[in-house]
């Protein structure tokens, strides 16, 4: 919304507010029943929640020919009703983004950009860096998840043609109630091919941070390890990239893929990750469907070793467009210890109607050992406390979505989904779990 436009200075206002509407039935498929019954989770629940996020932006032209430029914004945020966490009626208002920034050219092809402040920034695909900022519990819209923007940044881009390089500083705006003192630092390099597709390198370390990590008691059997402060100086090195076949055989078929190595000599941390996608556009039918296979796996800790290899994924964006590892099931289980085989399709009947439909087949990668953070530690029927499952079938989702748009500013959202349990989950109940089924609906309006 422009606001002023007078001589060298431009100033304009934001605004984006959303409403969402959520109903779940056995949430978990029901596991607090068995692996923690004296917390009396209720598995059916519904409720509303909603964001608003006003904000002001500038641009000033230099003389010198560069351009200073800024935003100011701000997230308030609640839920009516207990969602998904056994957390509800509650909100919070903070500040979202607050950063002053400058950029301009170095020579006839290159150009700088450099920012400080709270600012959204995501990496590559979003596999390590992405969502700067929590919501839910305390600060309510746990679906909707409206804060983005990292608390501290420092953020420098150099860029020379199709190849750029970045430095950053990041501070992310964790909840009160779990502020792990996290800061991050790296850079990534980006080549841009400008006939479609690209190649990245990443590399994060985590110069401080309380946060704990778990490990697999020896053998499996016994509670997790979980040592306070591990993740502190935990180094990522990751490469991605993506490439559009547009013409010979493979015509209409993009490719991407994205590998992490991860690291912490400090407490004799090794592990790894990664995913493969094809995709192929059928633009010659009706509705221009495009068809998605992918396989994405996130190493475990082996319970029959002394060094952990459990991946740490920081703060990667877990919508079920992105790094999510199911849909109903990403909000059990992180990217760690983890694989899952993924398709979808996306038809458009319209050029404002889009219906898509997801399919993930989940598993653990190693038995035995934390799948999430050490949560369904529970005693078996040998008398032996344990973590994790005794078999690798954790899950299969089925998650059906519908986007509409009503008008330049507002989009409509609509889902329903269904997780089937597998053989992991059954044997931490000890029978065969009922499915966990949801569904939602949303507006967001944004100016």
């Amino acid at each position: 919304m422009l606001i002023f436009d007078h001589g060298a200075l431009t100033v304009r206002g934001h605004l984006q507010f959303g409403l969402n509407a959520v109903a779940e039935r056995n949430l978990f498929w029901d596991l607090a029943a068995t692996t923690a019954p004296a917390s009396k989770f209720a598995p059916d629940t519904d409720w509303v929640e909603g964001y608003i996020k006003p904000g002001i932006s500038f641009e000033y032209q230099l003389h010198t020919g560069a351009l200073l430029y800024g935003k100011l914004s701000a997230v308030a945020s609640y839920s009516w009703g207990i969602d998904a966490f056994d957390t509800g009626d509650t909100g919070a208002t903070t500040l979202e983004e607050a950063y002053l920034a400058i950029r301009g050219n170095l020579g006839p092809h290159g150009t700088y950009d450099v920012s400080l402040g709270p600012r959204e920034l995501t990496l590559g695909t979003g596999m390590l860096i992405a969502n700067g900022a929590t919501s839910g519990f305390e600060r309510g819209a746990l679906k909707l998840g409206p804060r983005k923007a990292w608390e501290g940044a420092a953020i420098g881009r150099l860029t020379f043609g199709s190849v750029s390089g970045m430095a950053f500083f990041l501070d992310p705006n964790e909840l009160p109630s779990t502020d792990g003192s996290n800061e991050l630092a790296g850079f990534d390099l980006l080549y841009d091919d400008p006939a479609g597709g690209y190649l990245g390198a990443t590399y994060v370390e985590v110069m401080q941070s309380d946060s704990p990590y778990p490990q697999a008691a020896p053998g499996g059997i016994g509670p997790p390890t979980v040592t306070p402060g591990a993740r502190e100086g935990t180094r990522t090195f990751g490469l991605y990239g993506k490439t559009n076949l547009l013409t010979g055989g493979l015509k209409n078929w993009t490719f991407s893929g994205e590998v992490a190595y991860q690291w912490n000599n400090r407490i004799d941390l090794e592990a790894w990750a990664g995913r493969i996608t094809a995709g192929y556009d059928f633009v010659q039918l009706p509705w221009s469907p495009s068809l998605t296979l992918g396989y994405q796996s996130f190493s475990g800790d082996d319970p029959y070793t002394t060094k952990l290899e459990r991946f740490d994924p920081l703060y990667y964006q877990g919508s079920p467009s992105a790094w999510a590892t199911g849909s109903k099931s990403a909000s059990t289980f992180i990217n760690s210890n983890v694989n899952a085989l993924t398709l979808a399709l996306r038809v458009q009947p319209t050029p404002q109607d889009t219906w898509t439909l997801r399919y993930a087949h989940i598993r653990a990668n190693e038995l035995n050992s934390p799948v999430q953070f050490g949560q369904a530690t529970r005693v078996n029927v040998n008398g032996n406390v344990v973590s994790g499952v005794t078999d690798s079938h954790l899950s299969d989702d089925l998650f059906l979505e519908y986007s509409h748009i009503i008008n330049r500013n507002t989009y409509l959202s609509a889902g329903v989904s269904v997780s089937f349990p597998g053989k992991g989950i059954d044997r931490v109940i000890g029978a065969s779990a009922d499915p966990w089924t949801g569904g939602f609906i949303n507006v967001v309006v944004n100016f």
